[in-house]
Order: structure tokens, then C-alpha cells, then sequence
């Protein structure tokens, strides 16, 4: 059965204007787009029948394009990402499954993408499925300095014993009430811009109007539980690599120390 990768990207971020057109250093001086790193990262998993970038810009289709992407226009009048890979899904209809890949996770790792496939695969009662991360002390304190300082960083995910999803925030949850050493594990799970849905889930989500709590915390997988649809959280493991979203400008140094750690053999994976 087939799975369709979909990279949604957009020009007019509220946040970060122009952000897939971003920039990303490598240490030896050469630059690649943030579209282009996402793209590279879905085209490196296993097991996948087609990626495709999904934008309504013509200026990110030229450039995905120029790399060698496939690329479908999508209506500016998707509201987020998921809109973008449903109308994506109903103009190539036929795959099992469809992921969404969004375009400012370039650090994402091939065996995050295919653990979270077989556990969609794996749990017939899950409509929708995204990875946890769980973070170490480094990490948590990256989004509580995060946090002081006014910044959205990363999302933090709460579930039951089902693996069954029960929140999604950009504030720290749960609370824990105490300082971890940089190695030391924590209660808190980093929830990794990753999603694969069921097209019948899928499907059914453009229709959805936006919840209060979508609109309070701008997180798009929370219209899933808003409707009474289960978002399986498959926990994924870090390798030894570290993995940080392209939230804001001040993201882009990060995420190059973070490339360079890779590419200069100080990542383990």
C-alpha cells in the first residue's frame, strides 16, 4: 500500500515571513533552502511512493522546483497545513496514507517517519498519527528559556496509557517543578511536526470549523481532538541526534550548530 509524503509550505508565515525561503549553512559554506532540507530529509525515508511540495507561492515552487521537487499547487484560502495536504490527497487520491511533513522540520530523521507509519499501521482505532519525543534536560530547559523570554518554541504532548493523545501545548507540559541535568530524562515530550492520517480522516477536516482551542494555541492537530478523533503519539527516539523546529529567526543558528554536529561526525546517528 502506498504513502504519499507531503511537504506544505507557505510564504506568508505570521511569524517568520518567507521562512521555507530561508537559508540553512552547512560548515563548509554551502546553502541550502529550508524547503530544500525538508525535502531532502522525506526523500530519504523508506518505503515511500511519491513527495511532493504543496504551496500556493509561486516563489517556493520555483524554487522546489529548481531542486529537482515535485511540486501541487494549493488555494491560498488553506488555513494550515493539514488543509494543504487534504486538498493535496483529493487531487491524488489512492494512498493508504498520507504524512505530512512540515517544511520547517529539517532535522527530521528518516526513522521518525517510518516508525509513526507503522504505528498508524499498527493501530486501527487511530485515525491520525504524529511522533513524541521525549526530551532530555537540555532540550527542556531550551523551552523553558524559550518560554522566559516571550518566544514559541516547540509543542509539548500529553497521552493516556492507550498512547492515545490527550493534549497538544506550547507551553511546557506537563509541569514539573524542577531542574533536570542536560542528560537526564524527563517527563516531557517534545511533539515532533510530524503527522500521517488516514485519507477518510483526512478527508473530513477541511469541513471542520476551527475549535477554541485550535485558535488559542495555533496548533492545527488539536481540530483532530476538538472532533472526537483519536491522534495516535508514537514515541520516536533521538539516536543520539538532537532535533529542533524552524520556529523563528532566532531558530536559524541552532539549527546550523545543530547541521554542523551532524555533518562533522559528533552526531551519533
Amino acid at each position: 500500500m502506498s504513502v504519499l509524503i507531503v511537504i506544505p509550505a507557505r510564504y506568508a508565515s505570521t511569524r517568520y515571513p518567507g521562512k521555507p525561503l530561508v537559508a540553512l549553512r552547512d560548515p563548509d559554506g554551502t546553502e541550502k533552502t529550508l524547503i530544500q532540507r525538508s525535502w531532502e530529509a522525506a526523500m530519504a525515508v523508506r518505503g515511500i511512493a511519491r513527495v511532493v511540495v504543496a504551496t500556493d507561492d509561486a516563489r517556493i515552487r520555483d524554487a522546489a522546483e529548481g531542486f529537482g521537487a515535485e511540486v501541487v499547487m494549493t488555494s491560498s484560502d488553506c488555513r494550515n497545513g493539514t488543509e494543504r495536504c487534504a486538498e493535496v490527497a483529493a487531487a491524488l487520491p489512492g494512498s493508504e496514507i498520507v504524512v505530512n511533513l512540515q517544511g520547517d522540520a529539517p532535522l527530521t530523521p528518516p526513522w521518525f517517519i517510518e516508525d509513526l507509519i507503522e504505528g498508524l499501521r499498527a493501530d486501527p482505532s487511530a485515525e491520525v498519527a504524529t511522533p513524541v519525543l521525549r526530551c532530555d534536560g537540555r532540550a527542556l530547559n531550551s523551552f523553558l528559556a524559550d518560554r522566559r523570554a516571550g518566544r514559541v518554541g516547540g509543542t509539548t504532548a500529553v497521552f493516556g496509557v492507550t498512547r492515545h493523545a490527550l493534549f497538544f501545548s506550547k507551553e511546557v507540559i506537563p509541569y514539573t517543578g524542577r531542574p533536570y541535568a542536560d542528560a537526564e530524562a524527563t517527563p516531557v515530550f517534545h511533539h515532533v511536526g510530524v503527522y500521517a492520517y488516514r485519507p477518510s480522516a483526512l478527508a473530513l477536516y477541511p469541513d471542520w470549523p476551527t475549535g477554541p482551542l485550535e485558535e488559542l494555541e495555533g496548533l492545527e492537530q488539536l481540530r483532530f481532538l476538538e472532533n472526537g478523533r483519536r491522534v495516535l503519539c508514537v514515541e520516536v527516539e533521538a539516536r543520539g541526534r538532537q532535533f529542533w523546529e524552524l520556529n523563528n529567526p532566532e531558530d536559524v543558528a541552532r539549527i546550523e550548530a545543530m547541521l554542523a554536529e551532524m555533518q562533522t561526525g559528533r552526531d551519533p546517528a
